[in-house]
């Protein structure tokens, strides 16, 4: 009796500069030159596009990339500035025709009309294919850059204390806001608003035109946005989550949430802890993906990858370490980890590439054969839209009025 094929993967990958690596600048094949520039991007994602992956997400922040993450540092040594993400992904998103573009946005200090505004512009360049992974900031010297608001120096201990975690708790609850306005203003014009019709000199409908009328504690939104609705209805919202915060943040708003567990019991509590905020949430039967993060090394031979590790550490001046558990070691091994995590509840996906002129290439093209050998990963896209490609249905208009059903 044969055994049953195994659930497909989601995989994308995170893009960050030179790669994740603080030293994957130095590396020969990094182009360092380049990476302001909008060939550079281009050529990563159609390469990540190349191996049929769900989708890219790509970082930003509100302030000068540190290593530490509490405040700036003066180091000279490691990448330092980056272009936006919003509109790094409206530059490639014509330039493919399947992967979805994720860009990073900061809830803290933007503000929802406009980022609602750019996403769905996103989702019309890119045919159905946007979405965007929402953070929080939580350093005084990015509230400095727009010196509306304060926001209190990270508490003593970190925010693993009561402070630290009453603080975040309310960036959180802010973000929460936040995607639920843009959510409203994605849907405040109706799919049909827009009539065109030369002959009556009617273009839009203004029946079907909402006021989203938000009010939260730390903005108000009257609407409707100045965008129709996108093509995809919603464009997929994400966020990264460390620990309850933030897997409440990921039950309450999100599609997919990214999670950061070092073996299955991690995993399997990861995702128990965000389905039961699912359920409070009242969302139980809605679809929402948790997805696995690793950063990766990945060469056909493990001593490549773990003596490419080591030689960057030196680099660096200390070995990495990051919120994500780090994978060093061959495609095949890597396969075998992602399906072992895969049994503890997580549906995908989300690899860091260390070196992205290596590291990525070698997702594409050995990891994802591996994977599609074993018929974990699809062999083709299925789906032009990115919520097609995740099994997301394009949800109703919250504001349409219900057509009544024939007798």
């Amino acid at each position: 009796m044969s055994s049953p094929s195994p659930t497909p993967l989601h995989l994308a990958v995170a893009l960050d500069g030179a790669g994740w690596h603080p030293a994957a600048w130095r590396e020969p094949v990094a182009r360092p030159r380049e990476l302001l520039t909008a060939a550079y991007w281009s050529d990563l994602v159609t390469e990540a596009e190349r191996g049929l992956l769900d989708f890219v997400t790509i970082e930003d922040g509100l302030g000068l990339q540190s290593s530490d993450p509490t405040a700036p540092d003066d180091r000279t040594d490691q990448v330092r500035g980056r272009l936006d993400a919003v509109l790094v992904a409206a530059r490639v998103a014509p330039l493919t025709r399947h992967i979805g573009i994720v860009p990073t946005v900061v809830a803290t200090h933007t503000e929802p009309f406009h980022l609602s505004k750019a996403i769905a512009t996103l989702d019309y360049v890119s045919s159905g294919r946007a979405g965007l992974r929402v953070q929080v900031a939580a350093r005084p010297d990015e509230a400095a850059h727009f010196g509306r608001r304060t926001v209190p120096p990270i508490p003593a201990g970190g925010y693993d204390t009561p402070a630290g975690q009453q603080a975040a708790g309310e960036l959180l609850d802010e973000a929460a806001d936040y995607v639920e306005a843009v959510r409203r203003l994605w849907d405040s014009w109706e799919d049909d608003a827009e009539i065109r019709d030369v002959a009556t000199g009617r273009f839009i409908d203004r029946e079907k035109l909402h006021y989203v009328d938000f009010e939260g504690k730390h903005f108000r939104v009257k609407g409707p946005s100045i965008t129709p609705r996108p093509p995809q209805g919603q464009p997929v919202v994400s966020a990264l989550a460390h620990g309850s915060g933030p897997y409440r943040l990921v039950a309450r708003s999100a599609d997919i949430g990214y999670v950061t567990p070092h073996d299955t019991a991690e995993a399997r509590a990861a995702v128990a802890q965000i389905r039961a905020e699912q359920e409070a949430a009242g969302r139980a039967g809605d679809t929402l993906h948790v997805f696995g993060d690793l950063l990766v090394f990945l060469d056909d031979d493990p001593g490549a990858a773990e003596a490419r590790r080591d030689r960057l550490d030196a680099l660096a001046g200390s070995p990495y370490t990051g919120d994500a558990p780090v994978f060093t070691g061959t495609p095949s091994q890597l396969a075998d980890l992602l399906q072992e995590l895969q049994s503890a509840g997580l549906s995908g996906f989300r690899l860091r590439p260390a070196v992205a002129g290596h590291d990525l290439p070698a997702l594409t093209r050995r990891l994802v054969p591996e994977l599609q050998r074993r018929g974990a990963f699809r062999q083709s896209y299925e789906a032009d839209t990115l919520r097609g490609l995740l099994g997301l249905a394009r949800p109703a208009n919250r504001y349409a009025a219900a057509v009544p059903t024939p007798a």
